[in-house]
């Protein structure tokens, strides 16, 4: 009966320091995955703001013309997000349409048929 019980507790600190070690390489593995992410969303974006446009970044004004581009790319995605979602919250999302005022509920097709 000892030696169970003391396996159990050992098991238990065993599990809990696995756990632990794995939770703080999650974080880690998340930290990487999020910048890894941010890396590749800025170059796509960069690459998809300055395209068709005349822009040669090998010189100062150059980089200058596609920071102020990317900006204002990025300043216009953020603004239509912020349209979208502020027009998504001000819809009805009820269940019923609340502004129809005939209101007849549906019989189940099983009545009908």
């Amino acid at each position: 009966m000892a030696f169970s019980a003391t396996f159990l507790i050992v098991a238990v600190v065993v599990v809990g320091i696995w756990l632990f070690v794995e939770v703080k390489r999650l974080k880690h593995k998340l930290w990487a995955f999020f910048l890894i992410g941010l890396i590749l969303f800025t170059y796509i974006s960069f690459s998809v703001s300055l395209k068709g446009k005349d822009v040669d970044i090998k010189s100062i004004d150059g980089v200058i013309k596609a920071g102020k581009l990317y900006a204002s790319w990025l300043g216009s995605l953020f603004n239509n997000a912020k349209s979208v979602t502020a027009y998504a919250t001000k819809q009805n999302w009820s269940e019923y349409d609340t502004n129809v005022t005939n209101k007849t509920p549906l019989d189940p097709i099983w009545d009908r048929l």
